[in-house]
């Protein structure tokens, strides 16, 4: 037993002595694929996938004229107070019109035609703003009717006017 004691022996001293001598290089690479993997999370999240917010392509009208109008127009203003036998309708400030109960077809016709004068004297059109002024003693029918008889005639853009 002896002598293959001996040479299991020898063997291991050999190889133990060929162990520091011998330098191997091995390249470890899950490591490397770990830190690749990094770099590569690491750009996907500060990646920026959207536009900037703030930039949005834009294109200026040109110049215009210094009496061209940009904003929206003053309305016509028109003021309703009551009479005892109907209510007068003051259109702008100029023309005015008296309803009466009995004639109250034949006087809404004529408001309506003091109206479109209206309009075209001060240069307005159908779609500008049209603001009703109503004193509180008014009769509901007499309201009803004439806004009925001014959005019938094309001015949709009706307001009131907030009185005490």
């Amino acid at each position: 037993m002896e002598p293959t004691a001996g040479i299991g022996k020898d063997v291991f001293e050999q190889l133990r002595r060929r162990a520091p001598n011998r330098r191997s290089f091995a390249l470890r690479m899950v490591p490397m694929i770990d830190l690749i993997f990094l770099l590569l999370i690491f750009f996907l999240v500060t990646a920026k996938w959207r536009p900037q917010e703030g930039f949005l392509p834009l294109q200026l009208a040109a110049a215009q004229a210094p009496d061209a109008q940009v904003g929206r127009s003053e309305p016509l203003e028109i003021h309703i107070s009551s009479t005892p036998s109907g209510c007068r309708v003051r259109i702008g400030s100029a023309d005015e019109v008296e309803i009466d109960d009995s004639t109250i077809e034949a006087d809404l016709a004529g408001m309506i035609e003091k109206t479109e004068a209206c309009l075209v004297a001060e240069k307005r059109f159908a779609a500008d703003p049209v603001e009703i002024i109503c004193s509180g003693e008014v009769r509901w029918e007499h309201l009803a009717k004439i806004y009925n008889v001014f959005f019938g005639a094309g001015l949709t853009d009706i307001t009131f006017r907030m009185t005490k």
